[in-house]
C-alpha cells in the first residue's frame, strides 16, 4: 500500500509551506510597489509645495488601486509590425526578475527563503539580466525611437554594473562571505565603516543608473526619443515594465541595506534597541534609500548621456579600482583580513 501519509509529509507539507511563503513574499512585494508610487508622488508633492494624491479614499490612499485597475482594465494595443511573442515577453521577465531576485534576501534572522552561500553572486547575475527585457522590448516593438532608447537604456545598465561589482568586492573583501545573511552578522570596525563610506555613496549613485531613475532616465529623454524603449507599450503591458522599475528600485534598497547598513541589526550597534523586530529594522532602512531615490528625482536635473558615461567610466570605474587596492591593502596592513 502507498503511504499517502508519509508521502504528504515528506514533500506535499514542505512544497505548500515554500508556495505560502513564495506568495508572501510576492505580495508583500506588490504591496510595497503600489504604495511606493504613492508615497513618491506625496513626498515629491510636499517638496514641490503642493498636495499630490488626495481623492480617492482618505488622504488618497486608495489612488495606486484605481490606477492598477484603470491600467489593467484598457485594451493592450500591439503595433502591426511588433515581434508578438516577443513584445509580450519583454515586460514579462522584467517583472519575474525583479521577484525571483527576493528569494535570497534576508529581512530578519532566518527569515529567507533560500539562504544559499553565493547569494550576492545570485543577486548580481539576476540584476545583470534585467537588460535583456530592455533589449527585448526595443527591439520587438519594430520602432526607432524604441530601439534607441534600448540601446541607451542597456548601455548605461552595462556601463555601472561594472562599478556595482567592484563596490560589492570591497565588502567581500571586509566580510570574508559571499552569503547576505553572514555579510550582515560579521561585526565590522568603526574604521572599516569609515572606509566604505566612499563605496557606499558610489553604490547610492550606481543604483539610480542601474534602475533608469532621474536624473539618469535618459531612455525616456522626451527631447529626443519620448518615451525610450517602452514607447510603443499600453495598458497591461506597460503596467508590468512599470511594476518591475519600482520593484528593483526596491530591491536595489534592500541590497544597500545588507550591504552597508547592517541589515536587520539595530542603527549603530545600540543593544537597547534589540526590541524592535528586525524585520522591522530592515523596513525602515529600506525605505530611507527610497527616500534618496525619491529626493534626487525632485532636486536634480537630468544629466546629458555624455556626462552619464563620462561619471561611469572615466570617475567611478578609476575610483572603484582603486579603492579596492586601498581597503585590501589596509586589511592586510592590519592583519584584519577574514
Amino acid at each position: 500500500m502507498i503511504d499517502w501519509m508519509g508521502l504528504w509529509t515528506s514533500y506535499g507539507w514542505p512544497m505548500t509551506l515554500m508556495l505560502g511563503q513564495i506568495g508572501l513574499i510576492i505580495g508583500a512585494l506588490l504591496f510595497s510597489v503600489a504604495y511606493m508610487t504613492y508615497a513618491e508622488r506625496k513626498v515629491m508633492g510636499a517638496m514641490q509645495r503642493r498636495q499630490g494624491p488626495m481623492t480617492v479614499g482618505p488622504f488618497g490612499l486608495l489612488q495606486p488601486i484605481a490606477d492598477g485597475l484603470k491600467l489593467f482594465s484598457k485594451e493592450t494595443i500591439i503595433p502591426s509590425q511588433a515581434h508578438r511573442a516577443v513584445f509580450l515577453l519583454a515586460p514579462m521577465l522584467t517583472f519575474m526578475l525583479a521577484l525571483v531576485a527576493w528569494a535570497v534576501i534576508p529581512v530578519s534572522p532566518g527569515w529567507v527563503l533560500a539562504d544559499i552561500n553565493v547569494g550576492i553572486l545570485y543577486l548580481f547575475a539576476i540584476s545583470s539580466m534585467g537588460v535583456y527585457g530592455v533589449i527585448m522590448a526595443g527591439w520587438a516593438s519594430n520602432s526607432r525611437y524604441a530601439f534607441l532608447g534600448a540601446m541607451r537604456s542597456a548601455s548605461q545598465m552595462v556601463s555601472y554594473e561594472v562599478s556595482m561589482g567592484l563596490v560589492i568586492v570591497t565588502v567581500l573583501l571586509c566580510v570574508g562571505s559571499l552569503n547576505l545573511t553572514d555579510i550582515v552578522e560579521v561585526a565590522r570596525p568603526w574604521w572599516l565603516q569609515v572606509l566604505l563610506l566612499p563605496m557606499l555613496v558610489v553604490f547610492l549613485i550606481s543604483i539610480l543608473a542601474e534602475t533608469n531613475r532621474s536624473p539618469f532616465d535618459l531612455p525616456e529623454g522626451e527631447s529626443e526619443l519620448s518615451g525610450g524603449f517602452m514607447v510603443e507599450y499600453s495598458a497591461m503591458t506597460f503596467a508590468l515594465f512599470f511594476l518591475g522599475e519600482y520593484a528593483n528600485m526596491i530591491l536595489m534598497s534592500g541590497m544597500t541595506t545588507i550591504l552597508f547598513l547592517g541589515g536587520w541589526l539595530p542603527p549603530f550597534g545600540i543593544s537597547f534597541l534589540g526590541f524592535v523586530p528586525g524585520v522591522i529594522w530592515f523596513a525602515l532602512k529600506t525605505s530611507g534609500v527610497l527616500f534618496f531615490y525619491i529626493w534626487a528625482r525632485a532636486t536634480f536635473p537630468r544629466y546629458r548621456y555624455d556626462q552619464l558615461m563620462r561619471l561611469g567610466w572615466k570617475i567611478f570605474l578609476p575610483f572603484t579600482l582603486l579603492w579596492v587596492i586601498v581597503i585590501a591593502g589596509v586589511l592586510l596592513a592590519f592583519d584584519a583580513l577574514p
